[in-house]
């Protein structure tokens, strides 16, 4: 991304909404807000494999393993405000397990760029099952979305949830039945 084009358009931009952007408090604003935006969009200059970095291991485990509460900030794509969230990643392995972290890596590294929650979902279902090969992923995301909440039709407590479901969570109700009761469980 080019900051000091973005930095101009921004300057533009004030102007147009009726602003002065040599004031005071606006004088660095059109900078703050190109880097800003850059590292709100990161995920568009970087790379699954680089993010994943080879932590997949053996293993012989083929139980279910969800990484819970993992909070999310994307940027809805229809009107480039914030939506919020958390992300609950389940996998069945096979025969190799993924890097806890890099779950949580792998959430940010597709939510940092213009998106929508119903395509985040799925890409962050997608990269893991390709990842680890799992026998099934599962992927709900529950967030709060700033262009429902402070602008259209102004609903601060709504909540959206997405899921996807990939392998044997698709195909054995059983299986998806255990990890949305997992992902619902109070921690005490």
């Amino acid at each position: 991304m080019n900051t000091e084009r973005v930095a101009a358009l921004i300057r533009e931009l004030l102007t147009e909404i009726g602003e002065d952007p040599g004031r005071e408090g606006l004088l660095k604003t059109p900078e703050r807000y190109a880097h800003a935006l850059g590292f709100l969009t990161r995920g568009y200059t970087q790379n699954l494999d680089d993010i994943v970095n080879g932590a997949i291991f053996q293993s012989e485990s083929n139980n279910m393993i969800i990484s819970r509460d993992i909070e999310l900030y994307s940027l809805c794509e229809h009107h480039m405000l914030p939506f919020f969230g958390r992300a609950h990643v389940g996998y069945i392995a096979r025969d190799r397990v993924i890097g806890l972290s890099k779950i949580a890596r792998i959430v940010d590294f597709y939510a940092r760029r213009l998106q929508i929650q119903e395509r985040l979902t799925a890409q962050i279902a997608r990269a893991i099952m390709d990842h680890t090969c799992a026998e099934g992923v599962g992927v709900v995301l529950e967030c709060r979305h700033l262009c429902t909440m402070m602008r259209g039709v102004e609903k601060q407590n709504s909540v959206m949830t997405t899921s996807s479901v990939l392998g044997s969570f698709h195909d054995d109700e059983i299986t998806r039945q255990e990890f949305l009761q997992l992902v619902n469980r109070e921690i005490r």
